[in-house]
């Protein structure tokens, strides 16, 4: 399987190839991320328990040691804890595949923005992890756990927590690769700054629907959802302007270049 991947073709901005060249192109990059999620989920199967005892941190200190209710229970704790840790380990290898595979349609300087794009992107999901443990998560176990508190005995299952856990963090990195979306979107042409400025309300609106749909779903993790939404939008309205200006430049340049046609 790996033999035909030695060397992966990259299709141009503006080149002309075959179908059977696309699909080759993608075929490859999609085999490059299976071998790395592979690589990955190994290494995090391996330290799968490392990874458990990480995720317990954020639980109460009043609250015992999550409890399980099968025998097959911890194998697959250890199995999704490992996927979930693989694909966050192998998101830059994730993130340039598809970059490199989607952007030459788009920019025909992809080249020189490649790394900036995948550093900041890698560095924005790492943020949004971070933002996740730190924040989301323990105002979001406090508050659950706690909660009428007096009327249970509480125990936490182990499935069920790791699944939130897992979920709140992944779903905080996703949100912060906000401005990494906006950066293709502009650079492709499919949104502008003016744009993004107008429809402000609308974004608040679907910014608030996505903070609430976000596991948890008690207030305080929604506030700070939301709130790290927001600042993210007018980021990405920066972004937005400065890929823009660029785009402007290049045209004008482009412009330049040409030789002015005489009148017959």
């Amino acid at each position: 399987m790996l033999a035909g991947i030695r060397n992966v073709k990259r299709v141009g901005h503006d080149e002309e190839v075959p179908l059977t060249d696309h699909l080759e192109e993608l075929r490859n990059r999609v085999i490059i991320s299976l071998v790395a999620l592979a690589v990955g989920f190994i290494l995090c199967f391996w330290q799968h328990e490392l990874i458990i005892e990480f995720l317990n941190r954020p639980l109460p200190a009043s609250v015992p040691e999550p409890i399980v209710l099968n025998v097959a229970e911890p194998f697959m704790i250890a199995l999704k804890v490992s996927i979930a840790g693989a694909v966050i380990l192998t998101l830059p290898v994730l993130i340039y595949q598809l970059y490199a595979y989607v952007m030459p349609a788009f920019d025909p300087d992809h080249d020189r923005s490649t790394w900036p794009y995948l550093t900041a992107a890698s560095m924005l999901f790492l943020v949004g992890l971070a933002f996740g443990y730190f924040l989301m998560l323990p105002a979001a176990t406090n508050f659950l756990v706690n909660f009428d508190a007096e009327l249970y005995n509480r125990q936490v299952q182990a499935g069920d927590y790791y699944g939130f856990a897992v979920w709140i963090l992944i779903g905080c990195g996703l949100i912060f690769q906000l401005p990494t979306g906006v950066f293709l979107l502009s650079t492709a042409g499919l949104m502008t700054p003016q744009w993004m400025r107008k429809n402000r309300r609308y974004a608040i609106f679907v910014m608030a629907v996505v903070s609430a749909a976000l596991p948890g779903g008690d207030p305080l993790s929604m506030l700070i959802a939301l709130a790290a939404l927001l600042v993210l939008w007018e980021v990405s309205i920066f972004i937005s302007a400065f890929v823009q200006k660029r785009r402007g430049e290049l045209e004008e340049h482009e412009g330049e270049g040409l030789e002015p046609v005489e009148d017959v």
